[in-house]
């Protein structure tokens, strides 16, 4: 699960920082009609929660607030009209996956 934890988290940290920085993400994320610190607070969150989940000590909470980020992105998705939602859920249920090894190592 170690592998699965660190590709998961890094992938995550990568899309997230293409999500924050860049102008075509804003632009999308322009047609919600939320204002833009929800992008940036949204991005910035998934930032750190994949940092918090790639440190080992720390993978259950980062795995929580993965979670809480996906989960929130996922429904922002939906209410727009996006229902391409497939990979969050999927980088979801492999958090929980890390995470419910984790409990039990």
């Amino acid at each position: 699960m170690t592998l699965l934890r660190s590709v998961l988290g890094l992938v995550i940290l990568g899309q997230s920082a293409r999500f924050v920085f860049s102008p075509a993400a804003a632009a999308g994320f322009a047609k919600t009609g939320l204002p833009n610190f929800v992008h940036l607070g949204l991005g910035w969150a998934e930032m750190a929660a994949a940092v918090i989940f790639l440190i080992p000590q720390f993978a259950i909470a980062g795995g929580w607030l993965l979670i809480a980020t996906l989960g929130f992105a996922v429904v922002v998705h939906v209410l727009h009209g996006w229902f391409d939602v497939g990979g969050l859920i999927v980088y979801a249920a492999a958090a929980w996956a890390v995470m419910a090894e984790k409990k039990t190592a």
